[in-house]
Protein backbone atom coordinates (compact mmCIF):
# COMPACT_ATOMS: atom_id res chain seq x y z
CA UNK A 1 0.00 0.00 0.00
CA UNK A 2 2.83 2.02 -0.18
CA UNK A 3 1.89 6.05 -1.06
CA UNK A 4 3.04 7.88 -4.45
CA UNK A 5 6.25 7.86 -5.33
CA UNK A 6 7.40 5.33 -2.50
CA UNK A 7 9.59 2.27 -3.01
CA UNK A 8 7.44 -1.01 -3.29
CA UNK A 9 8.00 -3.14 0.33
CA UNK A 10 8.58 -6.61 1.43
CA UNK A 11 10.05 -9.18 -1.17
CA UNK A 12 13.54 -9.92 0.81
CA UNK A 13 14.83 -12.57 2.80
CA UNK A 14 15.23 -11.40 6.49
CA UNK A 15 15.53 -14.72 8.23
CA UNK A 16 17.96 -14.77 11.13
CA UNK A 17 17.18 -10.67 11.65
CA UNK A 18 15.89 -10.17 15.09
CA UNK A 19 13.81 -6.82 15.07
CA UNK A 20 12.54 -4.67 17.86
CA UNK A 21 8.98 -2.94 17.37
CA UNK A 22 8.60 -0.22 19.80
CA UNK A 23 5.25 1.71 19.40
CA UNK A 24 3.92 4.85 21.85
CA UNK A 25 0.05 4.14 23.11
CA UNK A 26 -1.21 7.84 22.30
CA UNK A 27 -4.04 7.71 19.56
CA UNK A 28 -4.47 4.01 19.90
CA UNK A 29 -6.72 3.23 16.78
CA UNK A 30 -3.65 4.79 14.53
CA UNK A 31 -0.87 3.30 16.48
CA UNK A 32 -2.50 -0.24 16.22
CA UNK A 33 -2.69 0.12 12.51
CA UNK A 34 1.22 1.18 12.46
CA UNK A 35 1.82 -2.30 14.09
CA UNK A 36 -0.07 -4.04 11.95
CA UNK A 37 1.65 -3.19 8.97
CA UNK A 38 5.13 -3.83 10.76
CA UNK A 39 3.83 -7.17 11.54
CA UNK A 40 2.81 -7.94 8.05
CA UNK A 41 5.91 -6.55 6.46
CA UNK A 42 8.42 -8.36 9.19
CA UNK A 43 5.64 -11.91 8.75
CA UNK A 44 6.27 -11.92 5.20
CA UNK A 45 9.92 -11.50 5.38
CA UNK A 46 10.73 -14.12 8.20
CA UNK A 47 12.22 -11.54 10.65
CA UNK A 48 12.03 -12.49 14.08
CA UNK A 49 10.10 -9.72 16.24
CA UNK A 50 8.36 -8.69 18.98
CA UNK A 51 6.59 -5.65 19.87
CA UNK A 52 7.01 -3.85 22.81
CA UNK A 53 4.74 -0.26 23.99
CA UNK A 54 6.04 2.66 25.52
CA UNK A 55 3.91 5.77 26.46
CA UNK A 56 4.58 8.10 23.60
CA UNK A 57 6.69 9.35 21.33
CA UNK A 58 9.57 10.95 23.68
CA UNK A 59 10.25 7.75 24.75
CA UNK A 60 11.28 5.87 21.99
CA UNK A 61 14.74 6.56 21.76
CA UNK A 62 15.45 5.66 25.32
CA UNK A 63 13.50 2.39 24.21
CA UNK A 64 15.53 2.09 20.87
CA UNK A 65 18.28 2.04 22.08
CA UNK A 66 18.35 -0.59 25.14
CA UNK A 67 16.50 -2.74 22.37
CA UNK A 68 19.49 -2.59 19.69
CA UNK A 69 22.12 -2.76 22.96
CA UNK A 70 20.50 -5.65 23.94
CA UNK A 71 21.01 -7.73 21.26
CA UNK A 72 18.31 -6.50 18.43
CA UNK A 73 19.42 -5.78 14.84
CA UNK A 74 17.04 -3.30 14.15
CA UNK A 75 14.35 -1.27 15.69
CA UNK A 76 11.01 -0.11 13.93
CA UNK A 77 10.05 2.61 15.73
CA UNK A 78 6.11 4.03 15.70
CA UNK A 79 4.51 6.67 17.12
CA UNK A 80 1.73 9.67 16.48
CA UNK A 81 2.24 13.16 17.32
CA UNK A 82 -0.65 15.35 16.68
CA UNK A 83 0.21 19.23 16.68
CA UNK A 84 -1.73 21.43 18.99
CA UNK A 85 -1.78 24.82 20.04
CA UNK A 86 0.78 24.70 22.00
CA UNK A 87 4.87 24.26 21.30
CA UNK A 88 4.67 20.84 22.91
CA UNK A 89 4.24 19.29 19.46
CA UNK A 90 7.31 20.73 18.07
CA UNK A 91 9.92 19.76 21.29
CA UNK A 92 8.35 16.22 21.23
CA UNK A 93 8.68 15.81 17.65
CA UNK A 94 12.55 17.28 17.49
CA UNK A 95 12.89 14.75 20.54
CA UNK A 96 11.67 11.70 19.04
CA UNK A 97 13.35 12.06 15.55
CA UNK A 98 17.08 13.41 16.58
CA UNK A 99 16.72 10.73 19.58
CA UNK A 100 16.24 7.92 16.68
CA UNK A 101 19.06 9.44 14.64
CA UNK A 102 21.20 9.43 17.31
CA UNK A 103 20.35 6.41 18.48
CA UNK A 104 21.02 4.27 15.48
CA UNK A 105 23.97 6.14 14.48
CA UNK A 106 25.72 5.51 18.07
CA UNK A 107 24.08 1.81 17.73
CA UNK A 108 25.40 1.15 14.17
CA UNK A 109 21.90 -0.80 13.68
CA UNK A 110 18.87 0.64 11.78
CA UNK A 111 15.93 2.51 13.07
CA UNK A 112 12.69 2.50 11.11
CA UNK A 113 10.93 6.00 11.58
CA UNK A 114 7.30 4.88 11.43
CA UNK A 115 6.95 8.92 13.98
CA UNK A 116 4.14 10.35 12.39
CA UNK A 117 3.77 14.49 12.96
CA UNK A 118 0.19 15.59 12.01
CA UNK A 119 -2.00 18.34 11.93
CA UNK A 120 -4.74 16.30 12.64
CA UNK A 121 -6.37 13.19 13.26
CA UNK A 122 -7.21 12.47 10.25
CA UNK A 123 -3.66 12.81 8.39
CA UNK A 124 -2.88 9.72 10.41
CA UNK A 125 -6.11 8.01 9.58
CA UNK A 126 -5.06 8.13 5.81
CA UNK A 127 -1.14 6.59 7.04
CA UNK A 128 -1.69 4.13 9.14
CA UNK A 129 -2.53 1.06 7.00
CA UNK A 130 -6.17 0.80 8.28
CA UNK A 131 -8.86 0.06 5.32
CA UNK A 132 -9.90 2.99 3.12
CA UNK A 133 -5.92 4.16 4.09
CA UNK A 134 -3.70 5.77 1.61
CA UNK A 135 -0.37 4.81 3.10
CA UNK A 136 1.14 2.24 5.47
CA UNK A 137 3.41 4.24 7.16
CA UNK A 138 4.40 0.99 10.05
CA UNK A 139 4.65 -1.28 6.75
CA UNK A 140 7.12 1.54 5.11
CA UNK A 141 9.19 2.00 8.39
CA UNK A 142 9.55 -1.88 8.85
CA UNK A 143 10.82 -2.45 5.55
CA UNK A 144 13.30 0.23 5.44
CA UNK A 145 14.31 -1.24 9.21
CA UNK A 146 15.39 -4.99 7.04
CA UNK A 147 16.34 -3.58 4.10
CA UNK A 148 18.89 -1.40 6.21
CA UNK A 149 19.90 -4.03 8.31
CA UNK A 150 20.76 -6.53 4.97
CA UNK A 151 22.75 -3.86 3.54
CA UNK A 152 24.58 -3.80 7.22
CA UNK A 153 24.92 -7.14 7.21
CA UNK A 154 26.42 -7.42 3.52
CA UNK A 155 28.50 -4.33 3.97
CA UNK A 156 30.26 -5.61 7.42
CA UNK A 157 30.69 -8.96 5.99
Amino acid sequence: MAGSGAPETGGVDASGLNVVVIAGTWHEVITDGLIAGAKRVLDATGATYRVMRVPGSFELPVAAKAALDGGADAVVALGVIIRGGTPHFEFVSSAATDGLTRVALDTGKPVGFGVLTLDDEQQGLDRAGLEGSKEDKGEEAADAAIRTALVLRELRG
